[in-house]
């Protein structure tokens, strides 16, 4: 556990930080490793106290690492069946531990995913690099609440990526919300990537439209509600100067309206700038 804390320790990867916690609980304190290497959809390598360590997914650690034919132990299954996701440890090229780690649903997800849906979101899809038993046992909670949810498990940041892609083929507009590098290429791919809270590295951030500073699933609506009624703003904006140049001009020339009144752009500016202004109010 110490080595593999270690080995994590600059790794933003949620499944790593629940590692690195795991550790400090234990009272181990994470070496610094002396090289380190993050390999997106795959794990870490890092070379700890002279020793060669590679955390990840199992299936990595077994083809690309261990250096010899190994079955994967019995505990394997097991965390798989009770839905959670395992991760393999390797040291010097040999196999020595299977972690697992289970996701923990946040008690303002639903209440967000609610909020998302009576904005008119039509379809929610859980994109995740995780084992589709553990991807399915969240989705199945979120089902019991009353959502519909698609899941996509096992997917690298290509998969995410070409997941996206497609539903655009197919004429819809998608949203991608993510936290760290695996998500960098779906949020790019995305008509609006956004990326999310304290975990988000600087490599998801960077393609991302929108980048919540907190991680708190509530935001994502926050940006959703702030994102329409700044549009309705600028229609009725619009909607105003238009009619204001068309209709200052046609009534200051049947009389009704002074002229001095109808060339000056002052008081659509200032009115304009007045509307506007009502988005400085709102808080998440």
């Amino acid at each position: 556990m110490s080595l593999a804390a270690s080995a994590e320790r600059y790794s933003e990867h949620p499944l790593v930080q629940a590692v690195v916690e795991a550790a400090r609980r234990r009272g181990l304190s994470p070496a610094e490793p002396e090289t380190f290497e993050a390999l997106p959809g795959r794990g870490v390598r890092a070379r700890v106290q002279d020793r060669l360590v590679a955390v990840g997914s199992p299936k990595w650690i077994v083809e690309e690492v261990v250096a010899h034919s190994v079955d994967l132990p019995p505990a394997l299954e097991r965390h798989l069946g009770a839905g959670k996701t395992p991760l393999a440890g390797a040291v010097g090229g040999r196999l020595r531990a299977v972690l697992a780690a289970q996701d923990r649903l946040r008690p303002e997800v639903l209440e967000a995913l609610s909020e998302l849906q009576a904005f008119g979101i039509e379809e929610i899809v859980m994109l995740t690099g995780d084992h589709e038993a553990a991807a399915r046992a969240l989705a199945d909670r979120l089902r019991a609440a009353g959502f519909k949810i698609e899941v996509r498990a096992v997917l690298l940041p290509e998969d995410k990526q070409r997941t996206v892609k497609a539903y655009q083929d197919r004429g819809r507009r998608v949203a991608f919300v993510g936290d760290g590098v695996n998500d960098a290429p779906a949020l790019a791919q995305a008509g609006v990537g956004i990326a999310v809270g304290e975990a988000g590295t600087a490599i998801a951030a960077e393609p991302a439209h929108v980048v919540l500073l907190r991680d708190y699933f509530r935001l994502v609506t926050e940006a959703f509600r702030l994102a329409r009624r700044t549009v309705r703003v600028i229609k009725g904006n619009l909607g105003f100067t238009v009619g204001y140049s068309v209709l200052g001009p046609a009534l200051a020339a049947v009389g009704i309206l002074p002229p001095v009144l109808a060339a000056a752009q002052s008081i659509p500016d200032v009115l304009i700038l007045a509307n506007s202004a009502r988005l400085l109010g709102m808080r998440p």
